[in-house]
Order: structure tokens, then sequence, then C-alpha cells
């Protein structure tokens, strides 16, 4: 299905400079293999995503909410909202990536290229109704849901966390203690999506249905 959701995308009409397509899922849900296997099919789509707003740890333990990380407030939603109108109408725009291995953003790590005509936006929060984020939901030509039960994020999130290093105790106490909640939360405070794609096999796979105009759940 991964051919009917390229399709799709390059069907949407814009009216910006480019196409914004905010690709929505939960911890481990696949967001960004998808958004990869997609822009590996043309040049024009890039990738951006919304993991560069992550505010630094020093900040977060500041607040006392470090151990949240991940969490809508452990962002520069303000930031991040600024960026999505620049992509819209800008040339050359700049952002930041995150770096998992050194668990920071880094600032001006990567820029729109001259060629791109689709860019998929990807992240937990990209149609959360709560400020200041539901001012993104009106940014966007097309927005995506990857729907994974819970069951499956957990073992997606415990895996992932034991292979960055943690004991067993360790992953299932970052899982259920932030990550879990975390996706529970975009379940219960999120927009309607306009596509919403299943995907139930591996994080590698292909996504299994693909149904528009789909309530998000």
């Amino acid at each position: 299905m991964l051919t009917d959701l390229f399709k799709r995308i390059k069907a949407t009409p814009f009216t910006g400079k480019r196409r914004l397509v905010a690709l929505v899922g939960a911890p481990a849900s696949g967001k960004s293999t998808l958004a990869e296997a997609l822009a590996q099919m043309d040049p024009s789509i890039q990738v951006v995503p919304m993991d560069g707003f992550h505010l630094d740890n020093s900040i977060l333990s500041e607040r006392g909410i470090l151990h949240r990380k991940g969490a809508p407030e452990t962002f520069d939603a303000a930031g991040f909202v600024h960026l999505v109108r620049r992509l819209r109408t800008e040339d050359g725009v700049v952002f930041p990536l995150f770096d998992r291995s050194r668990d920071q953003s880094i600032a001006g790590a990567d820029t729109v290229r001259p060629e791109t005509e689709t860019i998929l936006v990807e992240g937990n929060y990209l149609m959360l109704d709560i400020a200041p984020w539901q001012k993104l939901a009106p940014l966007w030509d097309l927005s995506v849901k990857i729907d994974v039960p819970l069951a499956v994020l957990r073992q997606r999130l415990l895996q992932r966390w034991t292979d960055h290093g943690y004991t067993q105790a360790e992953a299932a106490g970052k899982a259920e203690g932030n990550d879990l909640p975390n996706a529970t939360f975009v379940l219960e405070n999120s927009l309607h999506c306009d596509v919403v794609v299943t995907a139930d096999q591996a994080i590698d796979a292909p996504p299994a249905a693909l149904t528009s105009n789909h309530k998000v759940e």
C-alpha cells in the first residue's frame, strides 16, 4: 500500500511553494521508516522531523521534566509552528535535527532543497488539539496517521530501549512511564486525519492498509 499512499500524496493540491504533509503517529509507530520510504520514491520529497525541536536536557532538568522527554511540553512547540509556516512560503529554510546518539537537537543541521516539492513533516503531535499545537492543522495540505495498537507499540518500545543498552526493567520503565502515556495522549487529543495507515506487522514492513477520511481514534 506504499504506492497508494505515494499516489495520494502526489495528487494532493497545494497553494504554497510546496506541499506539506503531516505524518502523525505515536512513538515507535514507524513514522520515520515510512517517511524515508516515501522520500526514496521521489527526489522531490523531503523529510522534516519534529524531533529537532526537543528542548535541551539542561532545560528539561531545570524544569524538572527530563523524565518526561518526548511529551508535548518538552518541545519548543512555538518554534516548530513558526518553522512549518516558513516551509509553506520560503526558499532555503534551515531546520534542526535530533541526534539520538547524543540525545540532543542540532541547530541548522539541514535545509530545504531547491527541488523539493513535497515536505513530509513527521512527529507525534502534528494534529494535537491543544495550544499551541492546534495552529498546525490548517497548515497541512494532507494529514496521514499511522495507527498501531498499543500492545504492538509497547513491544517495539521495549526493543528500542534495550537496543540502546537499557536493561529489560529500565526499558519497561521508560515505555510505561513516558512513551505509552504520550501515545495515549495523542490518541485522546488529536484531530481527525485525512488518511489512516494501519501497520500491524513489523516496523520495517510496508503499511498493511490505507483508508481515506478515517477518524483518529
